[in-house]
């Protein structure tokens, strides 16, 4: 087994910062060195097959992201990142692992579903990855079927109160799942607005000519997040569910969820840069079609309505519980463009799986948030939020040697030609310039990145089993 000393670095945690070095052994972490200590000694360096100087860097835990849609079927066309060339990206930007999505849909066996998701994977991943189940068809076979899943590693379950004839779930159907949850000890995921008043908006927008992606935008108002997250997390209180909502976007919506933590519920955010970021008036309003790279739902909200700067205080409460990218990418050549005249058929989704250390990192540099809250809601509690800590989440002797080495004086531009290796044809981030950058990243101890030069394998990822949620209260 290959054995790397990773020193001079600062390691930090979700609880703190040390100097300290790292040692790698075969695919796991050995131990944390102080310089010098027993048994190692001064002469370590002269044992190890490999010794990286990470002299002014940080040394975290590689990246979580916990919320992926990899090829992934959508307004009839097809996310356009595969599972290869996603997970390349997210390596690239120093996530090693993600958790995405397999699909059932109306009159689909669950377990079948999962199984085509394992052969979309399998063997095309650069880094470890795991899956979430959505349950499309509510009924007694597949309720069935998520206790079985829980045996195979696949321990969280999502429902959609959006999408109506797609993925929507009625009230009584998410009752029923939700007590399934309760049952196997399971997590339920949540996309949480209210699908029937937002199509009945849809139609009337397009009925007045109102036909560009600003309206996308413009019929999901914040209010029918925020009804469906009360919603949701009344019928998660009356199972005793958990409850996971994702891509939370309207900071109202935030605030039914800090109420029900407050109360002691075991209620969960997730947010996504694009919403830390990126404006209804500033993207989605951009000329002619241009707003349609940044079409993706829940929408993007108003800077006006104070959205983006309550979402930060909601991260640094620790109300929102990790940051994910809900990466679902479309070209706008042959994919975004189907929308042209309807803003309703524009494939919802925006690229970001390589991006989300970096801009999260940013908010560091700005002050929005500490060093160590970057590492907790990038990595640490969604590893166990999702069954993957100790594993995942956390330089500590044992866990995976899952590890990036990230300079702070280093300097990153995103986009097209820059460092944008995602399968599209544009970049929802273009033009952004972060204080940092990955210099380095390994995955279970084979280095996979190095100044920004890709060096793995599609066969490097391995499908993770993870254990029941590690974050409940």
């Amino acid at each position: 087994m290959v054995t790397t000393l990773i020193r001079g670095g600062t390691v930090v945690s979700a609880t703190g910062r040390q100097s300290i070095d790292v040692l790698i052994d075969g695919a796991t972490i050995a131990a944390l060195i102080e310089p010098g200590a027993a048994p190692f000694g001064d002469g370590l360096a002269e044992r190890v097959d490999n010794v990286v100087d990470a002299t002014g860097k940080y040394v975290i835990p590689g990246g979580v992201d916990a919320h992926t849609h990899m090829q992934m079927p959508f307004g009839g066309t097809t996310a356009s990142d595969t599972f290869e060339t996603g997970t390349r990206a997210a390596a690239l930007g120093g996530t090693t692992t993600i958790v995405d999505f397999a699909i059932q849909t109306p009159g689909e066996h669950v377990q079948d579903t999962l199984q085509a998701w394992h052969e979309k994977a399998a063997g095309n991943c650069a880094i470890d990855y795991g899956f979430h189940q959505i349950i499309g068809d509510v009924n007694t076979e597949s309720l069935a079927a998520m206790g079985e899943l829980i045996d195979e590693g696949v321990t969280s379950f999502k429902l959609f109160m959006a999408y109506p004839g797609v993925y929507y779930s009625t009230d009584g159907q998410i009752l029923r799942a939700m007590q399934k949850c309760a049952e196997i000890g399971g997590l339920m995921m949540m996309h949480a607005e209210n699908g029937i008043a937002i199509d009945e908006l849809v139609a009337q927008h397009l009925g007045r000519g109102e036909t560009g992606p600003y309206f996308h935008g413009v019929s999901r108002p914040w209010q029918l997040e925020e009804e469906a997250t009360h919603r949701a997390i009344m019928l998660a209180d009356v199972t005793g569910a958990p409850l996971y909502v994702v891509h939370v976007s309207a900071h109202q919506a935030l605030e039914q969820i800090a109420t029900a933590r407050g109360a002691g519920g075991n209620v969960f955010a997730e947010t996504c840069p694009q919403y830390l970021y990126l404006s209804l008036e500033e993207q989605l309003g951009a000329g002619g079609f241009e707003g349609a790279k940044w079409v993706c739902s829940t929408p993007l909200r108003a800077r006006s309505e104070g959205h983006q700067d309550q979402l930060w205080r909601y991260i640094r409460t620790g109300d929102v519980a990790g940051v994910a990218t809900d990466h679902c990418p479309f070209c706008m050549v042959g994919q975004k463009e189907l929308g042209i005249g309807n803003f309703s058929k524009i494939p919802n989704g925006i690229g970001g799986v390589e991006h989300r250390m970096d801009l999260m990192f940013q908010g560091v540099v700005d002050g929005r948030i500490s060093l160590e809250r970057w590492v907790e809601v990038c990595a640490t509690t969604p590893a166990r939020m999702f069954g993957l800590y100790p594993r995942k989440g956390v330089i500590s002797p044992g866990a995976d040697a899952d590890v990036v080495i990230y300079d702070p004086a280093g300097h990153t531009s995103i986009g097209v030609g820059k460092t944008h290796h995602m399968n599209m044809d544009h970049s929802a981030w273009e033009g952004f310039e972060i204080d940092g950058a990955v210099t380095a990243v390994w995955s279970r101890g084979k280095k996979v990145v190095e100044d920004r030069r890709y060096l793995g394998a599609k066969t490097d990822g391995r499908f993770v089993r993870r254990e029941l949620s590690q974050n409940l209260i």
